[in-house]
Parts: C-alpha cells; sequence; structure tokens
C-alpha cells in the first residue's frame, strides 16, 4: 500500500484537512433528513463546490461525501443496494477537483459508523461489519480515493472492523474516534488508548487521532492525552468550530476564524499532525486556520490551563479528571463495591 500522508507530511510538516461536511451541504440546501450521499448522484455539482471551497482555502487533505455510505445507513433511505456505485461517484467527484489542484490533495474516504451496535450489545456481528465496510471501502477505492478515513467513531469493535476492511480491500487507513462523552468516546475509549485499537491487524494505520465531539478545546485536551501517550505517531485532530448553540430551530457554531486559527497553533504545538476542522467549521474558518498554520512555528507544548485561557472552558472534564488514568483503581472500587 503506498503512503501519501507521510508523504505530504514529509514535504509540508504539517497537513490541513478540510472542514464541515454537513454544516456547509445545509447552507447549500440539503433539507433535515436526506442523506447527503444521494447528491453525488442527483446534485454533483454541489458536491464539486464543497470540495473546491475546501481545496480554494487551503485543504490538503479533502474527505468524500461517503460518512453515512454503509448499507445499513444507506438502508434509511432505500438505497442500501447502491453502496458501491454511490461510494464510487463520492470518490469520484473528490478525485476531479483535487486533481486540477495545482498541487497535492489527498483524496480521503469517509467511513462513519453504521448505527449498529456489535454483539453482545446488539444484533450486528464483526465479521457482518467487516462484509458491510468493505463493500463500501470498495466503492471508494474504485472511485479513487488513496485513504480509507475512519472517522467519528465510539466502539473500538468498530473501529477494528472497519479498518480490517480496509486492509482486505487494499486501501491504507487511518481512524479517529469522538470524544464526547466525558471524555470518552460513548462507549468508554479513552484518548490515551486509541492507539491500540489497531494491534494485531496485517497492516497499520497511517495515523489516528480525534474529530467531532463537543468543542475545540475539548479535542484539544483529547489531543494532549493521544500525543503523550505515543509521542511519535501521526495524530489527526479535527474539532468543530467551537461550541453548537439553539437559535431557534436552527444550530450555529461559536467559533470565529480566529479561535480557529488559534486552536491550529495549539494543536500543532500539542504535537498533530493533521488538523482540520469539524461541524461548522465554513471555507472561511478554514482559509483563516491556512493561514495560522503556515506562519507558525511549533512552540512549546501547552498545558490544559493554556488551552482553557486561549480556547475557553472545556464543556466535559478531560479523561484524565474523571479516572481516565486510573483504570485499577476504578477496577478496586468495583471489587469494593460488589
Amino acid at each position: 500500500m503506498t503512503n501519501p500522508i507521510d508523504a505530504l507530511i514529509a514535504e509540508k510538516g504539517v497537513l490541513l484537512a478540510d472542514g464541515a461536511t454537513g454544516t456547509n451541504l445545509f447552507a447549500m440546501g440539503l433539507a433535515a433528513g436526506e442523506a447527503p450521499e444521494l447528491l453525488n448522484e442527483t446534485a454533483p455539482e454541489t458536491i464539486v463546490k464543497l470540495h473546491q471551497g475546501f481545496v480554494d482555502a487551503g485543504a490538503d487533505i479533502i474527505l468524500t461525501n461517503s460518512f453515512g455510505g454503509t448499507r445499513h445507513r444507506l438502508k434509511l433511505h432505500h438505497a442500501q443496494g447502491r453502496v458501491f456505485e454511490l461510494n464510487k461517484r463520492a470518490a469520484e467527484i473528490a478525485r476531479s477537483v483535487a486533481d486540477k489542484a495545482g498541487r497535492k490533495v489527498i483524496v480521503a474516504g469517509s467511513v462513519g459508523p453504521t448505527g449498529e451496535l456489535l454483539v453482545p450489545l446488539g444484533a450486528m456481528t464483526y465479521e457482518d461489519a467487516v462484509d458491510a465496510f468493505a463493500e463500501q471501502i470498495e466503492g471508494l477505492k474504485a472511485g479513487g480515493a488513496e485513504v480509507a478515513w475512519i472517522e467519528t467513531m465510539s466502539a473500538p469493535d468498530e473501529i477494528r472492523a472497519a479498518a480490517e476492511a480496509a486492509i482486505r480491500v487494499g486501501l491504507p487507513y487511518t481512524y479517529t474516534g469522538s470524544f464526547d462523552t466525558a471524555g470518552r468516546t460513548m462507549m468508554g475509549l479513552l484518548p490515551k488508548d486509541i492507539h491500540a485499537v489497531a494491534d494485531g491487524l496485517a497492516q497499520a494505520p497511517l495515523g489516528v487521532g480525534a474529530n467531532c465531539g463537543v468543542g475545540a478545546s475539548d479535542i484539544l485536551a483529547s489531543l494532549l492525552d493521544m500525543t503523550a501517550a505515543k509521542p511519535e505517531a501521526t495524530v489527526i485532530v479535527k474539532g468543530n468550530c467551537g461550541i453548537p448553540e439553539f437559535r431557534g430551530s436552527e444550530i450555529h457554531y461559536s467559533g470565529t476564524p480566529e479561535l480557529m486559527s488559534d486552536y491550529v497553533r495549539l494543536a500543532v504545538d500539542a504535537g498533530a499532525k493533521i488538523v482540520g476542522g469539524c461541524c461548522g467549521t465554513s471555507f472561511a474558518h478554514l482559509a483563516a486556520m491556512r493561514k495560522a498554520l503556515d506562519a507558525h512555528a511549533k512552540e512549546q507544548r501547552p498545558t490544559l490551563e493554556t488551552i482553557v485561557e486561549r480556547i475557553g472552558p472545556l464543556r466535559n472534564k478531560a479523561a484524565s479528571e474523571n479516572g481516565g488514568n486510573d483504570g485499577e483503581g476504578r477496577r478496586e472500587r468495583r471489587r469494593q463495591r460488589a
């Protein structure tokens, strides 16, 4: 397998991934409840506009419009029989934009969670999950994706199933968790443990990290734990644009271009090698992030206190403040209560 990420990091030092898919598609007319993946066929010009906006803003990596591209998610829109073609088309559209950029832009095939729970919590077996992800990744690879970008995951077993599917298909992969529940993923994975999820698989990931979550400060706190646990790793951080706020019936994000620029500087100082934006991150935000990245020389590693001072308070306690580094102590307390 080729490794486009390491090659571009060797050239540029730190890479800028793109911003929000959903937020920007809603701004372009996507209706609530619609499947973004169907736009790959019904409105490809909209998806071209999405990718072009991020490339023009300076993105080194663009993610395909395929986050919900497994049979399980597409079934909600009666499109479970069109997995291959919808994902292939997603990658082809992104590829068409990247190839005209005049510089290297990596096309990463977005692979989100299935929305199902694996056995024993749910009905989906591990083998079924691998098959579903492989079906999606086959389409992404056929359309020209260079990397399977496994993202916004909660369950370690589901991450591993998607990684195994990418290996089966022959596509290098990255993966990120969403640490949105008391500094952990919803299924209890700690940031410091993200590196070990793919241990023992035939191919190691090109990068691991965090995306989405609850806010820029919280994801930077997770980043500190991830880079402390394995400083040599290629760590990805793709945080939301500030904090989501309801204004009437619509969600707005509090992050300004200035805040997201400072988020980039702190992420680099904390050891991230790939930095991007998630929910709420517009083309203007990403352009400011590009400018900040290009002008920034790595400085002293920030503390959690520095992050809070510059970006704002945490919405959740950090994993380390919730017993994230005290697993044996928690087990002993459970034994005492039993």
